[in-house]
């Protein structure tokens, strides 16, 4: 099932109050193929769903609207997949009501621990483009490649450091 997803994504100031009390979702993701600096192709365990996506931007100037083409798949075709030569991210999700909003707060896990992205999704590009930025976030991240779960997949913290540094984002630790 193909659509267009409409999202802005920072990066954390601070976890607000109370978030890490959400609904929460473990989420294992495997980024295919490995040989590419970028890849697309996502296999998805969140919780106890299964789910193979590709993503890719609509335009090359804009990384705020994706085509998203979305497979259910049971566990023992997940597992089957996963014998795939991947890279894997690890983070927590925790789904924080904001106003009329709803923050997807992606605590990252293992090597990536310490940061904290924040996703918002929206139904129309009015909405997504007056959206303001919310007092617990640094900065709008949405543009920048580094932040892609494409692009994290397989590096540690120290790998994306310095562009980090770029925006004073400090570690969060929780």
């Amino acid at each position: 099932m193909q659509e267009i997803e409409l999202e802005k994504t920072y990066l954390a100031k601070f976890i607000p109050e109370g978030a890490l009390e959400c609904e929460s979702r473990e989420i294992l993701d495997l980024y295919i193929p490995a040989t590419v600096p970028h890849p697309v192709l996502r296999l998805r365990k969140k919780g106890e769903k299964f789910e193979i996506t590709k993503k890719q931007p609509v335009s090359e100037n804009d990384s705020s609207e994706q085509t998203e083409d979305t497979i259910v798949l049971s566990a023992e075709e997940f597992n089957a997949l996963t014998k795939v030569n991947s890279k894997k991210v690890h983070k927590i999700r925790y789904l924080f009501n904001y106003g009329e909003n709803l923050a997807e707060i992606d605590v990252f896990q293992d090597e990536l621990a310490g940061l904290v992205v924040v996703d918002f999704e929206f139904k129309t590009v009015a909405e997504k483009d007056s959206f303001p930025m919310p007092d617990f976030c640094l900065a709008d991240v949405t543009q920048e490649k580094f932040t892609a779960g494409g692009m994290l997949c397989g590096k540690n913290y120290a790998d994306i450091e310095l562009s980090l540094q770029k925006y004073g984002y400090n570690k969060i630790l929780n």
